[in-house]
C-alpha cells in the first residue's frame, strides 16, 4: 500500500497533533472514513510525527519517517485483509504475539488495522484483550468505512474518531458518511422524510410507553425495506436517544442507548429487522 503523508485527514491531524503535543494520545482509535486510504494515511502520520527526528514533524525525509513509510519500520505494523473477504484470528494472534514485547526503535509501537469491519468474531473476541490492557507502550487504530460493522464492544474500547466529509457535503449526508454510510447507500436512502416521520413516532410512543408502539414498530419496519433504511432506523434512534441523554431526560437516553447496545448484538446475530423492533419496544413496557 502506498503511503502518503499529505493526503491525510487535515482536521483529524490537527487533533491528533494537539492529543499528541499533550502527552493525551489514547492507546487504541476507531477511525471512520468512506475512504480508508485517507484514514490509513492518517494512522502513518501520527506514527511518523511520533518518530520523526527532523526540525518540522513529520517531515517525512528522517530515516525514521522513511522506514515508516516504506513499511520497514519495526514498531509500526499494518494488518490487512491481504485480499481476504475477512480479517480472521490468525491475523490478529500475531499482534498478541507481540504486545508483551518492547518497542524495537521507538518508546512506543503503533498497530493499525485495516479494513476492520472484516474482523471475525473470534479475531474481534481476541482483539479486546489488546484494546482493553496493553502491556507494552503500543497505540492500535482500527479503521473503518462502517462503523456499526464493529462490534459494540470494541467500538466501547477506543476513542472513535469520525473523519470529515468533505466541504462539499450538506449536514445530513456529511452526517451519515461519518457514521459508516456509502454513497452508493445514501443515494438508496433517497428522500427519508417519510422513513424520519416513522422513525419519530416510533421514539415518541416508547419514551412516553405508548401501547401503539408496537403498531409503530410494526408501520416502520414496511417502511424500511433495505439493508440502508434498516441501517439509517438504528443510527437516527441512537441519535435521538444521545440528544435526549444530553439536553433532555438523562436517565430515559441512558436507558434507550443501553437496549440499542443490545440490538446492535442482536444484529450480528441477523435477527429480523422486524423482531428487533418488536424487541425494542417490548423493553419499554417493562
Amino acid at each position: 500500500m502506498a503511503i502518503d503523508l499529505t493526503q491525510k485527514g487535515a482536521k483529524e491531524a490537527a487533533f491528533l497533533e494537539r492529543a499528541y503535543q499533550q502527552k493525551q494520545l489514547a492507546h487504541s482509535y476507531l477511525f471512520v472514513d468512506r475512504d480508508e486510504d485517507e484514514a490509513v494515511n492518517t494512522a502513518y502520520w501520527l506514527a511518523c510525527l511520533f518518530n520523526c527526528t527532523g526540525e518540522k514533524r513529520p517531515d517525512g525525509t528522517c530515516q525514521n519517517c522513511r522506514q515508516i513509510i516504506s513499511g520497514n519500520y519495526p514498531d509500526v505494523l499494518l494488518v490487512t485483509t491481504a485480499g481476504k473477504q475477512s480479517l480472521g484470528i490468525d491475523q490478529i494472534r500475531p499482534l498478541k504475539e507481540e504486545l508483551g514485547k518492547s518497542p524495537v526503535q521507538s518508546s512506543c509501537r503503533f498497530f493499525i488495522i485495516n479494513e476492520a469491519q472484516k474482523l471475525t468474531l473470534p479475531a474481534a473476541n481476541a482483539l479486546l484483550n489488546l484494546l482493553e490492557e496493553p502491556i507494552a507502550p503500543v497505540v492500535t487504530i482500527l479503521i473503518t468505512n462502517n462503523v456499526d460493522q464493529i462490534l459494540p464492544t470494541v467500538r466501547s474500547r477506543t476513542q472513535i474518531i469520525n473523519f470529515a466529509a468533505g466541504d462539499q457535503a450538506d449536514g445530513k449526508t456529511a452526517f451519515l458518511i461519518q457514521n459508516g454510510f456509502t454513497k452508493d447507500q445514501i443515494l438508496e436512502l433517497g428522500d427519508t422524510r417519510k422513513l424520519d416521520q416513522e422513525i419519530k413516532y416510533f421514539y415518541q410512543e416508547m419514551l412516553e410507553y405508548d401501547l401503539l408502539s408496537i403498531v409503530s414498530a410494526h408501520q416502520l419496519a414496511d417502511v424500511a425495506k433495505s439493508k440502508a433504511s434498516q441501517n439509517y432506523v438504528w443510527l437516527m434512534l441512537k441519535k435521538m436517544a444521545q440528544t435526549e441523554l444530553n439536553d433532555k431526560d438523562q436517565q430515559a437516553g441512558a436507558k434507550m442507548l443501553q437496549n440499542l447496545l443490545e440490538i446492535d448484538k442482536m444484529r450480528y446475530s441477523n435477527v429480523n429487522f422486524r423482531n428487533l423492533l418488536d424487541y425494542l419496544a417490548l423493553q419499554w413496557k417493562r
